[in-house]
C-alpha cells in the first residue's frame, strides 16, 4: 500500500476541484455566513449603545427606543435562523455530494488498477479508505470554507471595532493571539500525525476482522478461536494506543486553546478595568469590549477546534489521493482498436516475464503458436508459470518484453475491453457474488434474456439442480455463494461463461477441487464449453486432458515437452513420469 505524504497546501489543491459542480451553493453559503456573523457582532454594539446611554442620561433613554432597537436585533435574530439552517443543511448535502463523487472517483479508479496493486493490499485497508476515511470529508467540504470565511470577517471586523473603542486595550489582546497561534499550530502537526495512523490502524483492524470471518470454517476446524482472539487483540491493543496518543495531543491542544482564553479574559479585566478608571474607557465601552473578546475568543476557539475536523478531513483526503496516485499499470494504449471478429490463434514471440513487485523470472525468451479451435494443456511442476502463462493472454499482467498476439494482433494495440470480452475464465477458485443464481449467472452477459440465462444453465448441466433450490433461479445464494456445494458453484461459473460465448477459453484447474461425481458432471460441461473455442487447459488431474489436441510441459525452463498423449507417453519423459506417479496414487 502506497504511503506517501503529502503537503496540506497539495491536499487542498487537489481538493478544490470539487468544487467546481457546487459554486453557487459555496457562493450562498459564505454569504449566509456572512449575515450570521452581521448578526453576531451588532449585538454588543446595542448593549454599548444602551449601557453608556443608560449612565449617562437614564431620563433620555425611552421604551421606545429599546423597543426599536430590540426589534432590529429580533429581524437580525430570524436572518440569522435562515442563515444557518441554509449552512446546516443544503451546506452538508453539498459536502455528502463531494464525498459521494471522490468515493466514485476512488472506486472507479480501483476497477482500473493492475493486480499487482491487489497482491499488495489489504482489502480492509481500502475499505477503510473509500468509507470510514471519506466520511470526514463530508464535514471538512462544508466547514472548511465557512469557518475561515467567518474567522476573517470576525477577525478583521472584531480588530477593527476593538481598536476604535481603545486601540491599546486591543494591542495587548492582539499580541496574544500569533503566540497562540504558534503554540497551535506545532500541537495541530502532532494530532495529524496522530489521525494518520489512527486511520490506518482502522485499516488494519478491518483487515484483521475480514480475514478471520471469512476463514472462519479453518479457525474452527483448528480450534485456532484463541490464536484468533490474540491476534485481534494484538490489533485492536495498538490501535488503542494510538487513540490513547491522539486524545493526548487533544488534551494539550484543548488545554492550551483553554489558557490563552483565559489569558485575554485577565488582560480585558487588567488592562480594561485600569483604563476606566483613568478615563480612557467608558463603562459601557468595557461591556462592549468584553462581548467582542468573548465573540472573537469564541472564533479563536473555534477554529482551533476546527482544526481537529480539519486535520481529519486532511488525512481522509491524503489516504483517497494515496488511491488516486496508485499506477494504472495496465491500460489502452493510444489509438487501441477494437478486437472483432476472432479466430483465435495465439502466438507468444520470445516473450519474457517477471512480477513487477518481487520481480521474480517467469519466462524467458518463451515462443508458442495455438491454432484457432486447437485444445490445448498445461502440464508441469508448481511454479513454472502455467497460471501466469493464461493471464498474460487478457493483460492481467503485461510482458517485459516480447510479442504476445491474437490473430495476429498485438494485445497491447487491443482495447482492453475488446480483448477481455473474447476470453473466457473458468478458474479452480469460483467466486460467485452475493445475490441469486440468476444475478452470478446473468453477470456473463448483462444484455441477456431469462431465456437465454436458463439455456446457458442448461450448457452447463446447472439447470437440474438449480430448479430443484428453494426459489429456482431467484434463489439466494449466500456470500460468495457460501449455500452451494463446490461442483455447483463451478457448473454456475461456466454457465456464465457460456452466455459471454466468447471464442477463447481458458481453463485453469477447473476440476481439481471437486469430488469425483462433482468432476464427472464438471467435466462434461466443459467438454461442451470448449467446442469450437480455442481452449487453454491447466490441469492438475492428467487423466482429465488425453484427449487434448496438444499437451504442453511447462517448467521453469520453458517448454521442455510438447505433444498429444501418446506422443508423450510414448517418449517416456517428464510427461509420462507425471502422468505414471498420478497413476500409482490413485
Amino acid at each position: 500500500m502506497d504511503t506517501k505524504e503529502y503537503k496540506t497546501k497539495e491536499l487542498i489543491g487537489r481538493f478544490i476541484p470539487y468544487y467546481k459542480n457546487h459554486k453557487k451553493t459555496v457562493a450562498i453559503d459564505l454569504f449566509c455566513a456572512a449575515l450570521t456573523t452581521i448578526c453576531e457582532l451588532v449585538l454588543p454594539l446595542i448593549m454599548r449603545y444602551i449601557t453608556n446611554e443608560g449612565i449617562r442620561d437614564l431620563a433620555a433613554l425611552s421604551v421606545k427606543t429599546i423597543l426599536v432597537l430590540g426589534a432590529v436585533y429580533l429581524v437580525l435574530r430570524i436572518i440569522d435562523s435562515v442563515a444557518n439552517y441554509y449552512m446546516a443543511y443544503v451546506g452538508h448535502v453539498m459536502g455528502a455530494k463531494i464525498e459521494t463523487a471522490m468515493r466514485s472517483d476512488a472506486y472507479a479508479h480501483l476497477q482500473k488498477l493492475s493486480n499487482t496493486y491487489y497482491n499488495n493490499t489489504k482489502v480492509g485497508q481500502i475499505m477503510g479508505r473509500i468509507t470510514n476515511d471519506l466520511f470526514d470529508v463530508t464535514e471538512f467540504s462544508h466547514h472548511c470554507p465557512e469557518e475561515f470565511f467567518i474567522a476573517a470577517i470576525k477577525g478583521t471586523a472584531g480588530f477593527v471595532i476593538l481598536a476604535g473603542i481603545n486601540f491599546w486595550l486591543t494591542l495587548i489582546i492582539f499580541i496574544i493571539v500569533p503566540v497562540m497561534i504558534a503554540v497551535c499550530m506545532k500541537l495541530n502537526r502532532k494530532m495529524k500525525k496522530a489521525f494518520a495512523k489512527q486511520r490506518f490502524q482502522i485499516g488494519e483492524l478491518n483487515a484483521r476482522i475480514e480475514d478471520s470471518l471469512l476463514g472462519h470454517k479453518v479457525v474452527k476446524a483448528f480450534t485456532n478461536e484463541d490464536v484468533e482472539n490474540e491476534k485481534f487483540a494484538a490489533d485492536n491493543d495498538t490501535f488503542f494506543a494510538i487513540k490513547k496518543e491522539t486524545y493526548k495531543y487533544m488534551g494539550a491542544f484543548q488545554t492550551t486553546t483553554r489558557s490563552f482564553d483565559g489569558l485575554m479574559y485577565l488582560a480585558v479585566v487588567v488592562a480594561g478595568g485600569i483604563f476606566m478608571v483613568k478615563g480612557a474607557i467608558l463603562p459601557g465601552d468595557l461591556v462592549a469590549y468584553m462581548m467582542y473578546v468573548t465573540t472573537f475568543i469564541a472564533t479563536i476557539r473555534r477554529i482551533i477546534e476546527f482544526a481537529e475536523q480539519f486535520q481529519r478531513g486532511m488525512t481522509g483526503i491524503e489516504r483517497f489521493l494515496q488511491i488516486m496516485d496508485a499506477d494504472i499499470e495496465i491500460l489502452d494504449e493510444p489509438g487501441a482498436v477494437e478486437l472483432k471478429a476472432v479466430q483465435g490463434n495465439i502466438t507468444f514471440e520470445n516473450v519474457s516475464f517477471e512480477y513487477p513487485d518481487d520481480h521474480n523470472e517467469v519466462f524467458d525468451n518463451l515462443n508458442l503458436s495455438i491454432k484457432p479451435g486447437e485444445k490445448v494443456a498445461i502440464v508441469g511442476p508448481s511454479g513454472g508459470g502455467k497460471t501466469t502463462l493464461c493471464n498474460l493472454i487478457p493483460r492481467f499482467y503485461d510482458i517485459n518484453s516480447g510479442t504476445i498476439r491474437i490473430d495476429g494482433k498485438n494485445v497491447k494495440d487491443l482495447t482492453l475491453k475488446s480483448l477481455r470480452r473474447n476470453i473466457g475464465i473458468v478458474q479452480q477458485e469460483v467466486y460467485l457474488f452475493s445475490g441469486t443464481v440468476y444475478d452470478n449467472i446473468v453477470y456473463g452477459n448483462l444484455n441477456a434474456t431469462r431465456e437465454q440465462v436458463i439455456e446457458a444453465a442448461k450448457l452447463a448441466g446447472a439447470d437440474g439442480f438449480i430448479q430443484g433450490l428453494k426459489d429456482g433461479y431467484d434463489t439466494y445464494i449466500g456470500e460468495r455463494g457460501v449455500k452451494l456445494s463446490g461442483g455447483q458453484k463451478q457448473r454456475i461459473s461456466i454457465a456464465r461463461v457460456f452466455l459471454k460465448n466468447p471464442p477463447i477459453l481458458i481453463l485453469d484447474e477447473a476440476t481439481s477441487a471437486l469430488d469425483n461425481e462433482s468432476e464427472y458432471e464438471v467435466a462434461k460441461s466443459l467438454e461442451k464449453l470448449a467446442k469450437g473455442r480455442t481452449t487453454l487447459t491447466i490441469a492438475h488431474r492428467l487423466s482429465s486432458i488425453r484427449n487434448s489436441d496438444r499437451i504442453l510441459v511447462l517448467t521453469q525452463e520453458g517448454i521442455v515437452e510438447e505433444g498429444t498423449h501418446d506422443t508423450l507417453m510414448e517418449k517416456k519423459g517428464m510427461y509420462y513420469q507425471f502422468y505414471t506417479m498420478a497413476d500409482r496414487l490413485k
